[in-house]
């Protein structure tokens, strides 16, 4: 059974009293991507910094193949971590062509081969007697891309490092890093605020919330299957419609929910996202027969319509109490406003979660 090559073991630090990291545990394995995902303050980047070894940790235990690289008391220096980093501003030196950003720190004979290899396989081996102002940001990420790989460090730590590229340059540059990294076997911890960027790169996703790991597992499973609806409402948009358990059940307009476990008088939050509403026209005054995977269809008005691309985004106001449910529709759907149509709700697309 293949062991883990990076393994953290209940990092907690704490600045000024403030726990910004709180018992953080993560395997990952040689070749795999995993992505610290949460907002802005969560714990990820300073998560980061203590397996490269720039912060201390107050509590825990990291391993590197499972030799122990520092808890609280023995600490290996960042440069004997075999650990490769890669930060969004690219940190290249300014006074040094390509060729020497990706050899600097190199000291084995071979290394004008291992530069001219790592340039070859991030498509800049033309660009090998230029300076970083030269370059693009697309360019500058490839050769940070290519420096941080130099010494073949068996981990990679990823600090937002797409975030300062426009956004049609920055798929294609994902998919090139995510070849090349995979390439190298590089074990790959990448941190970073975007949904679309951890489900398009990771093979597994840590979500993290005021400095915990809330969930972790593939990104399939995270996105169908959230632990509640803070973290449903990370990747993407929702509608909630509130409910009161009677009898392991939940009455609404759109028809009964099963709410298992929760006690009688719980309030719910019943969750369900833009794209998994159905919509049926108005029957002079009628709408659809209730089934038993879409419930009761409940009668609305459009209140707004809007094109985004791809799909329609359709804003529609509940005749039931005046709340507004968006639903998205693919292609070209723009009812006009005041348009009244009916709701219904796919009962396996839903989530119930005790309101927080």
């Amino acid at each position: 059974m293949q062991s883990p090559r990076l393994e953290i073991a209940n990092i907690v630090k704490d600045y000024g009293g403030r726990r910004v990291v709180d018992d953080v545990s993560l395997q990952v394995m040689p070749g795999q991507v995993t992505c610290l995902l949460g907002p802005s303050g969560c714990g990820k980047s300073t998560t980061l910094r203590i397996i490269a070894g720039v912060e201390k940790q107050d509590r825990g235990t990291i391993h590197v193949d499972g030799k122990l690289v520092c808890d609280t008391v023995f600490r290996l220096p960042p440069e004997a971590r075999s650990i490769g980093l890669m930060f969004q501003d690219f940190a290249l030196f300014p006074h040094l062509t390509v060729g020497q950003n990706v050899a600097f720190g190199l000291q084995t004979r071979d290394a004008g081969a291992r530069v001219q290899a790592l340039l070859d396989k991030v498509g800049m081996t033309r660009h090998i007697d230029d300076y970083p102002h030269q370059l693009s940001g697309g360019e500058q990420q490839r050769v940070a891309l290519a420096r941080a790989l130099a010494p073949k460090p068996q981990i990679m730590l990823m600090d937002e490092p797409f975030s300062g590229l426009d956004d049609r340059l920055r798929d294609d540059i994902r998919d090139e890093t995510l070849a090349v990294l995979k390439d190298e076997g590089t074990a790959v911890l990448l941190v970073t605020h975007e949904p679309g960027e951890a489900m398009r790169m990771a093979d597994e996703i840590a979500l993290m919330r005021d400095g915990r790991v809330v969930q972790q597992g593939a990104p399939y499973n995270i996105y169908n299957a959230p632990i509640d609806r803070a973290a449903a409402a990370f990747f993407s948009d929702i509608n909630v419609i509130p409910g009161v358990v009677q009898g392991a059940l939940t009455d609404t307009p759109f028809g009964q929910f099963l709410a298992p476990g929760l006690p009688d008088g719980t309030e719910v939050d019943i969750v369900i996202r833009p794209q998994h509403l159905k919509i049926d026209f108005d029957r002079g005054g009628r709408g659809p027969k209730p089934t038993s995977s879409e419930g009761t269809a409940a009668r609305a008005t459009v209140a707004r319509a809007r094109f985004m691309g791809a799909s329609s985004l359709v804003e529609f106001r509940m005749d039931y109490d005046g709340s507004i449910l968006k639903a998205v529709v693919p292609s070209v759907f723009l009812p006009k406003p005041g348009t009244a149509l009916w709701l219904m709700i796919r009962r396996d697309r839903c989530f119930v979660f005790p309101r927080a």
